[in-house]
């Protein structure tokens, strides 16, 4: 950070100190936002909060919140069934339970890296004698362009391209999360990036029903100070509100465009969470007019059982039940080389971004319980 930024630094983490000297009890924030978690870290935002200021990393990281079971499943189209599978980079090595998607392609599996989705339609448009499967994964910031390829592929008449979606819906998390009532929080500040789509008052449910005040922000250092120092004064104040932060880009009704889009081609649904459980309305499920592109139904698929190796915390981690720290294969067992578990494996986990800034506390040793329950990796 440059000596000018840190002067304009400055003002919001004054505003939060001074705040939070005048609370008498320690405050807890949530991020929800896998981009926020590695922005914090990376610009050292933790280390120069105030001592009773705790900002906790949620379930927004789409890579790490998937469920083990739509993992195992990605797996297996791309090594049993007849297709070219396209995935974002950040896939290939999440680790499942018959190895990665990386050792699957290994092995000869057709497995390709997209960059966006209408890459996978011009895929399967140049490849018309080959089954082409997208694996859509993603917060309501990916599937706008999720529902541009549904679309497109339509109207060029491809019958040879489908999705595997596991897009999911950052509220209802949100609300789930609280509903669950284990983990006891002030505040949670909100993603700029998915309320561009969503737009602002989709949080009200939060602040009205849960009484919990919800500030979204941007990325930046100064946005993400800023957004802090609000919330903190939001708990010295005693008030419960909704702030947009971020007003450049955020707006109360988000992408109205991008909302149709997305509701043209999928609609709520139940789905599971890792570390959250079935949460209803989280998903977004392929509509049934547009049935024949999705590939669960066109290839008859069974998601499999949720079986997690138990030594993995990603679960906790990203419910905010516990830190890398307590896991006990973190930066030991467990590396961005050898990833354990998702959190370890997105460039926005919680794991890696703890591995990468504060890897000093690691664990110096691999104890017994890692060695017994580091049998149920799989190879």
């Amino acid at each position: 950070m440059t000596h000018r930024r840190k002067q304009e630094v400055q003002s919001p983490l004054k505003r939060l100190t001074d705040a939070a000297a005048a609370i008498d009890r320690p405050v807890t924030f949530m991020e929800v936002c896998g981009t926020h978690t590695m922005s914090a870290f990376r610009c050292g935002l933790h280390s120069l909060m105030p001592p009773n200021v705790t900002l906790l990393s949620g379930p927004g990281c789409p890579v790490c919140v998937t469920a083990q079971g739509d993992i195992d499943l990605l797996i297996e189209v791309a090594a049993e069934h007849d297709v070219a599978l396209c995935t974002y980079g950040d896939m290939l090595r999440v680790p499942g339970r018959r190895g990665s998607l990386e050792k699957a392609r290994s092995r000869g599996a057709d497995i390709h890296v997209v960059y966006s989705s209408t890459d996978a339609v011009k895929h399967a448009a140049a490849n018309p004698g080959r089954q082409v499967v997208f694996a859509a994964v993603g917060f309501e910031t990916t599937a706008p362009a999720t529902a541009v390829a549904v679309t497109q592929a339509r109207e060029a008449g491809l019958d040879n391209f489908s999705v595997l979606a596991s897009h999911k819906r950052v509220v209802p998390a949100m609300l789930g999360l609280l509903g669950a009532g284990k983990v006891n929080l002030d505040g949670f500040l909100c993603p700029g990036h998915v309320s561009v789509i969503i737009g602002a008052e989709v949080y009200r449910p939060i602040v009205d029903r849960h009484r919990q005040p919800c500030v979204i922000t941007g990325f930046e250092d100064l946005q993400m100070a800023s957004g802090l120092a609000r919330l903190v004064e939001l708990i010295r104040d005693g008030a419960v509100e909704l702030i947009n932060d971020y007003p450049e880009a955020v707006t109360d009704a988000g992408n109205r465009r991008a909302q149709e889009m997305i509701d043209e081609v999928f609609e709520p649904g139940e789905v599971r969470w890792r570390g959250l459980g079935t949460i209803p309305e989280s998903g977004l499920i392929i509509r049934e007019s547009y049935a024949s592109y999705d590939a669960q139904r066109r290839f008859g698929l069974e998601t499999p059982e949720d079986h997690e190796p138990s030594a993995c915390r990603c679960g906790e981690v990203i419910s905010g039940l516990t830190s890398p720290d307590a896991c006990t294969l973190f930066g030991d067992v467990c590396t961005p080389i050898n990833p354990i578990g998702p959190c370890m494996v997105s460039s926005e986990g919680t794991c890696q971004a703890w591995f990468k800034y504060k890897r000093n506390l690691r664990p110096k040793f691999r104890n017994k319980e890692s060695e017994i329950r580091l049998s149920e990796v799989p190879a």
